[in-house]
This record gives C-alpha cells, structure tokens and sequence, in this order.
C-alpha cells in the first residue's frame, strides 16, 4: 500500500495543471507546498477561493460551471463597479458568487487523513469530511459552508440595482477577509499537528526509575560516603572488643606464677593487626 501511494502522488505532482489558473492560487501557495512535503500527503486540486460571476444558459434552471461562460472572476477582493461592467456583458443567468477555500489532498494511512480533518475542523472549515475509495485512495476534503450565490439577471436583462450589486459586493469581500483568516489559521494548525506528531513518532525514552538508580554501581558521593562511616564503625568496634580482651588477659597474666613467661609487648600488638 505504502509503495502505491509513493507511485499515485508521484504521478499526481508530474502531471500539468488542468484548472483554468493552471497553478496553484497565491493565497494557498504555502499550504499545498506544506502538504506535498509531507511522506504521508499530496493535493490533488485546490482553491483559494475566489469572487466570480458567471452567465449560464437561458433554458437551464441550474448554472453549472463547465456550462457558463464566466463574466469575472478574482481570488482577492473585488470591487463593485467592476462586477456591473461584467453583468453587463451577460445574455442568459448571471449568478454572483463566493466560493470559499477548497483544498482535496489524498493521504497515506486513515490515521493521518483523520488528523488533517481534525485540524480543518478546529480551524472553521465544517463542512470538510474524508471519503476511502473502493481503490484504497483516502482523501480528505478541506471546505466551508460560508458561501454565497446571488442571481442578477434572467435572459440577460438585469434583476437588480446597482446599489445592490454594491452591497452584494461588500458581503463578498467580507467573506473572502473571512475565508483568508481561516486559510491563516489551517495553515499554523497544521504545522503545530505535524510537529507534535513527528515527535510522538521519535519515541523518546523515560527517564530511569529511582529504583534503577539505588541498583547501579555507581552510586552517588553521598551514599558512597554513608556506607564508608558505617564500615569505619564497625572497624572501631572491633578494635575496642579486641582491646579490652588483651588487656583482660594481661591482668590474668600478673596474678599467675611469677615464672611464667607472659606475653612479649611484640605479641600483644599482633592482636590489632
């Protein structure tokens, strides 16, 4: 499985850039960079989010994107003027709308597809979720529900003011300060996530035990210096014990027959050798 993934993110990274962009939106350079040097990720499409008005067909009730002509479109906010010079152009359903960061990156193992989900969601993007194809790709969909959609003509004839396309363009760009703040935020989430978790995975051993301490042999200058008074102690003990015996003997020695040899002073002090 692992020597799959490695083959599916090399492909995925070599091949060319589909989207009309063909490259990777300046606001979210950062994050897709982030992800693809990670081992355990890559992206597979992205959006920063961006403002666009789009013209679809007539007869349709739904505007599909691959359908419709597009009249505007920006990553960054916009302003409202330009969005009537673009309306303006329209001959069937133009909608405005704010799509917010879109970002799908396939991952290694679940466990890491349920990390980069977590960290979406602490950074307000609820709406993102994982999926497990039946080919074993784990893909993790980064989203938000902060969108918004607004139609502003029907056969290419206006619905609206311009005053209202005035204010529609202020809520537009509220939400894309708003979208640009969550990106902000994903983006410092994640690097906290993946450090705390390359760290988990070095396995950094405990401390020894106090016990492990009282059984080595070296032992600390302290209980070194115990054990030496202790054995001095005993030394002395031994000595006062052997001393009062001598002497004990010597005076056994001087009520006894004068003719008997007692002693030499020279073997009386092997007794405290």
């Amino acid at each position: 499985m692992d020597q799959t993934f490695v083959q599916w993110k090399r492909q995925c990274l070599s091949r060319l850039d589909l989207s009309k962009k063909a490259s990777v939106d300046e606001h979210i350079e950062h994050v897709v960079s982030l992800l693809n040097s990670c081992e355990q990720y890559f992206t597979t499409s992205s959006c920063s989010g961006r403002i666009i008005l789009i013209d679809g067909a007539p007869e349709r009730s739904d505007v599909q994107k691959q359908n419709c002509v597009w009249l505007f479109v920006s990553h960054n906010k916009c302003k409202w003027d330009d969005v009537v010079c673009a309306v303006a152009r329209s001959s069937g359903e133009a909608v405005l709308k704010f799509e917010p960061f879109v970002l799908h990156a396939q991952c290694r193992h679940l466990d890491d597809a349920q990390l980069l989900h977590s960290v979406a969601i602490n950074s307000g993007f609820r709406n993102s979720g994982l999926t497990v194809s039946k080919t074993g790709k784990i893909i993790t969909a980064v989203r938000s529900t902060h969108g918004l959609e607004v139609p502003l003509s029907h056969e290419g004839k206006l619905l609206v003011e311009h005053e209202y396309i005035s204010f529609l363009t202020q809520i537009a760009n509220q939400k894309m300060e708003e979208n640009l703040r969550r990106i902000h935020r994903f983006y410092h989430n994640l690097q906290t996530a993946l450090s705390t978790e390359k760290l988990k995975k070095l396995q950094i051993p405990d401390p020894p035990s106090s016990q492990g301490l009282q059984d080595s042999p070296h032992r600390p200058e302290t209980e070194k210096g115990e054990a030496e008074e202790k054995e001095e102690k005993i030394k002395t003990s031994v000595y006062k014990r052997r001393r009062k015996r001598q002497q004990h003997h010597q005076t056994d020695c001087c009520h006894g027959d004068e003719s008997s040899s007692g002693p030499e002073p020279e073997d009386c002090l092997d007794l405290f050798t």
